[in-house]
């Protein structure tokens, strides 16, 4: 397959001319780029998988380049689409940094401490003024119209970051704090984490992270450059950063390597000061492949079989972070074959699904609730549609009757389980009749943090463990070497730190689902009154479907998590 190439130089081309996600999404990779003669243009050879689709992209491709103001001449090259996603996912592994950029291979812990060390030093770096932004000056040329509501410029917002988005790269230049908040931000993105919070303390700041689920210490810093930190990255995020006691959401949007970096911001007065909590959002489309998130090939085959039913309704429950909107996406994207008109409702949209899928961001402000959408949908002959979240009546009732009508019906809610979903709609005046004739099944689901495949230590299961859990006595498991703060220090020094997971024993994640398939016997069950435990005892006996935690100790028997891990994250009951 794709291992002739020179993935730093296929990296260094993708960025050059166009993006990862625009490469994925059109299956089109530069291979690599050859000299001419003198007086004669290069050749820059490009791999594309579809070529009766040359004639649409051929044009956008050459003016890609030509922008960039270097003259060569372009030679399309048919290849499988498997070997281009190949070749996309080794060069992603990649990072092309400019000769003249900042080192960003070297932003680390240490770095961004220094950093936040030279803004409480410096004098200068509390004079900074944030400008206002554009938008404001922009608003007042072109019309008056200020007084429709408070939220009217959501879209101009929108529109304006997608116009204006610069290069993180370029803005870090400007001033120390700018720098800062920069390398936070470029931390956050290098070592997978995925929230970061800047909370305010009676004596200064702290900056908590999570990582693979985890909440933990970052770094402690005097109240200036808290608060001036905070300052920075409202700015960045296009709030008011003269409003200190009012409750303010933004997004940040930058360029870090020619990829997007997204972050959501929220902003909360709080005793000692402003609190701000900055999620990223992961739109890498890469991870969006079922056969890589669901691990047991039966339950990834029985969803399969519930996601490609004509019509319905399939649920995906879950806490918030528990990955329900990768799988949905993942399922999306699998259904989006070409013959099918796909609408999404989501808020926010956390994917750039690409294809022929139509994503409509709810706006609340405007009146655009997922219910009033999904209405609007029904008038464009949609075949699939995703409700980004059912909360309330208004929006279950809706789904339901666009899957009696023909359609097929994807959505997430918050529930702790598959049956607890059932629960939830009941609770939400859904008839039974109406639940049993639609709902054709509930994946529940959580993250485990897989164990380090650096430090992890491989031992025979506990004699306890083994009968707890019902997994045969002597069983090879793995257990995560995990550090406390003051061992990772002393590593740290002696060098001698795990170099995948710094410590942590533990390294990415791994999705634990629970499927209920709504069959003649389930539906049985909710009709003569079964509660949710009833239910699940029933399907566990009768369809043979794994709970939550049997899912997670099927992972620990293949070396994936932990059995710690499994108890912490999933449900104590067996």
């Amino acid at each position: 397959m794709a291992t002739q190439y020179n993935y730093k130089s296929v990296r260094k081309l993708v960025d050059k001319y166009f993006s990862l996600q625009w490469c994925r999404d059109n299956l089109v990779v530069p291979l690599n780029l050859e000299s001419g003669l003198p007086m004669q243009p290069g050749v820059l050879n490009i791999a594309i998988a579809n070529y009766s689709y040359l004639g649409t992209i051929a044009e956008p491709i050459k003016q890609r380049i030509n922008q960039s103001g270097n003259n060569l001449k372009c030679i399309f090259i048919e290849y499988p689409q498997e070997e281009i996603q190949e070749i996309l996912d080794l060069a992603s592994e990649e990072r092309f940094i400019n000769g003249d950029s900042l080192e960003i291979s070297q932003i680390d812990e240490d770095s961004v401490l220094e950093t936040i060390r030279d803004v409480s030093e410096s004098e200068d770096a509390f004079k900074f003024e944030f400008d206002k932004d554009k938008e404001e000056d922009e608003d007042e040329d072109e019309d008056e119209d200020e007084d429709e509501d408070e939220d009217s410029g959501r879209d101009t917002y929108e529109d304006y970051l997608e116009e204006q988005i610069i290069d993180l790269e370029t803005e870090m230049s400007f001033s120390k704090i700018q720098e800062a908040a920069g390398k936070v931000l470029i931390y956050a993105r290098k070592n997978g984490l995925s929230d970061i919070h800047i909370e305010p303390r009676e004596e200064g700041y702290k900056i908590r992270v999570k990582k693979d689920g985890v909440l933990q210490k970052f770094m402690s810093m005097p109240r200036k450059p808290g608060i001036q930190l905070v300052a920075c990255l409202k700015n960045m995020a296009m709030m008011d950063i003269a409003e200190r006691r009012a409750i303010q959401d933004g997004k940040i949007l930058r360029l870090l390597e020619g990829n997007r970096l997204e972050f959501r911001c929220s902003t909360l007065p709080g005793k000692y000061g402003e609190k701000m909590v900055l999620r990223m959002l992961n739109s890498d489309p890469s991870a969006l492949n079922l056969d890589t998130l669901i691990h047991i090939e039966s339950v990834r085959k029985d969803f399969r079989k519930i996601m490609n039913a004509k019509n319905g309704v399939v649920i995906v429950s879950g806490p918030t972070g528990s990955g329900k909107s990768t799988t949905l996406a993942a399922a999306l994207r699998e259904k989006d074959t070409g013959d099918l008109n796909i609408f999404t409702a989501e808020d926010p949209i956390e994917y750039d699904m690409g294809g022929d899928i139509q994503q409509v961001q709810i706006n609340r402000a405007k009146g655009q609730t997922f219910a009033i959408v999904l209405r609007a949908f029904l008038r464009h002959d949609p075949d699939v549609i995703l409700i980004g979240e059912t909360r309330d009546p208004e929006t279950a009732e809706a789904s339901l009757d666009a899957a009696d009508t023909g359609h097929l019906v994807f959505t997430t809610m918050h529930a702790n389980s598959s049956t607890t979903s059932l629960t939830r709609l009941l609770d939400m005046q859904v008839p039974i009749y109406k639940l049993n004739a639609s709902i054709r099944g509930v994946l529940a689901q959580r993250l485990l943090r897989k164990v380090c495949s650096g430090c992890g230590i491989k031992k025979p299961i506990s004699e306890n463990e083994a009968i707890e859990f019902n997994i045969q006595e002597n069983t090879p498991i793995m257990y995560a070497n995990s550090l406390s703060s003051e061992e990772k220090l002393n590593r740290k020094k002696e060098n001698t730190l795990c170099p995948i997971c710094q410590g942590s024993g533990y390294k990415g994640r791994v999705g634990v689902y629970e499927l209920l398939l709504l069959e003649r016997n389930i539906q049985n069950g909710i009709s003569s009154g079964l509660n949710d435990k009833e239910i699940e005892e029933l399907a566990v006996n009768e369809n043979s479907m794994l709970t939550l935690t049997q899912y997670g100790v099927e992972l620990v028997k293949d070396h994936l998590t932990t059995l710690s891990e499994v108890i912490r994250v999933c449900s104590s009951d067996y």
